[in-house]
């Protein structure tokens, strides 16, 4: 039986796809839940909190000796732990900015725990494709709102 990851994996796009059609059309607000932007920040920072602490759990079967032993656990807390206070303190519009920086960083440390061979080939394309969504999918939405 296949792994469901990749899978479960491209399906985590779809909240980042309906929220940034949803804004496109003007729709504010989805009943139950709340404000679209609300929506779309609270979902972005869960995903990339995820995302960091998978990282930073990668770091927990590597030797003492691997270089991303030290490296990936306090990279993954400084890109979850600047993202919760972007949350916190930013604007809207700030904070899908740093979401997309976020979701860029991310992305930049699996290439090299691919290149560090601790990351297959096969995970590292899913990524690719699916920041590559997420990535577009807020830059939709950011070009969308000003500044303020």
């Amino acid at each position: 039986m296949k792994k469901p990851s990749p899978y479960l994996t491209f399906a985590g796009t779809i909240p980042f796809i309906v929220c940034a059609v949803f804004i496109t059309l003007g729709i504010e607000a989805v009943r139950v839940l709340g404000d679209t932007e609300d929506i779309l920040s609270v979902y972005g920072l869960v995903i990339a909190s995820f995302m960091a602490g998978a990282q930073w759990g990668n770091h927990l079967t590597l030797d003492n000796n691997n270089p991303w032993a030290i490296r990936l656990p306090i990279l993954s807390n400084i890109v979850a732990i600047l993202l919760w206070l972007g949350f916190l303190s930013l604007s809207v519009v700030g904070f899908i900015w740093l979401l997309i920086i976020g979701f860029l960083s991310l992305l930049a440390i699996d290439y090299g725990l691919h290149l560090a061979d601790i990351i297959n080939t096969k995970y590292f394309k899913v990524r690719v494709y699916v920041t590559l969504i997420v990535i577009l999918s807020l830059l939709a939405v950011a070009v969308q709102m000003p500044l303020y």
